[in-house]
């Protein structure tokens, strides 16, 4: 043989190996693949669900208001659904006017939080149950829906305490199931594929916002 084809053949053995190597990889990679999807689909099993408290809330300080059950739906998130954003929205009104509709089984929407010009944080659903906010069925199910009080064409609605408290809850929600600090992850209701609205609007400061939110998830970290 000569050492030409000796080369390779050495080559060939080479090309072999790593594609041995690589199907185990593969096979294994798959393997863990199935297992978590199975557990998923285990979370997703009738009468399967997480031990529950009623008025608990996931963000310290906020007060609970129950949503209208027809508004969201019983999950066991992020262990059925993966959770990877969060959604920015505008209530178009007073936060007592988006409480009352999120109580209105006829509805048929709500947002986990809402975020009072104040400051003050009032939650309405728990972050493991999937919320109808997002006008999208994927979408609902990988976020955390946060409405904001006041009107999308009034910037002076947008108050330093209401940018302050969101963005300690968003970055809460960030460090609890390890969602990047960026605007892929971090979206306004406007972003979301198929919706026709606009809010947070033109007047919502991404910038600051999102400074405020790296700066409180630091300190959470």
């Amino acid at each position: 043989m000569g050492a030409a084809e000796a080369s390779k053949d050495g080559d060939r053995r080479i090309g072999r190996r790593a594609l041995l190597i690589g199907g185990a990889a593969a096979a294994v990679g798959t393997g863990v693949l199935a297992r978590d999807e199975l557990a998923r689909l285990w979370w997703r099993t009738p009468g399967v669900e997480k031990p529950r408290k009623e008025g608990e809330v996931d963000f310290a300080g906020a007060r609970w208001v129950a949503a209208s059950e027809a508004n969201w739906r019983r999950a066991d998130r992020p262990d059925d659904y993966d959770i990877d954003m969060v959604i920015i929205h505008v209530t178009q009104g007073s936060t007592a006017s988006a409480v009352k509709a999120f109580q209105d089984p006829g509805h048929r929407a709500a947002a986990h939080y809402i975020v009072g010009q104040d400051g003050r944080v009032t939650q309405m659903i728990r972050e493991l149950d999937v919320a109808y906010h997002a006008g999208n069925r994927d979408y609902n199910e990988r976020s955390v829906g946060i409405e904001h009080e006041g009107f999308v064409d009034r910037p002076e609605d947008f108050t330093a305490a209401m940018y302050a408290s969101s963005a300690r809850l968003t970055a809460r929600i960030c460090a609890r199931y390890d969602i990047p600090v960026d605007r892929e992850h971090i979206i306004g209701h406007v972003e979301v594929p198929g919706t026709d609205h606009t809010d947070p609007g033109d007047h919502w400061d991404w910038d600051r916002y999102m400074k405020l939110v790296r700066r409180a998830r630091t300190t959470t970290a």
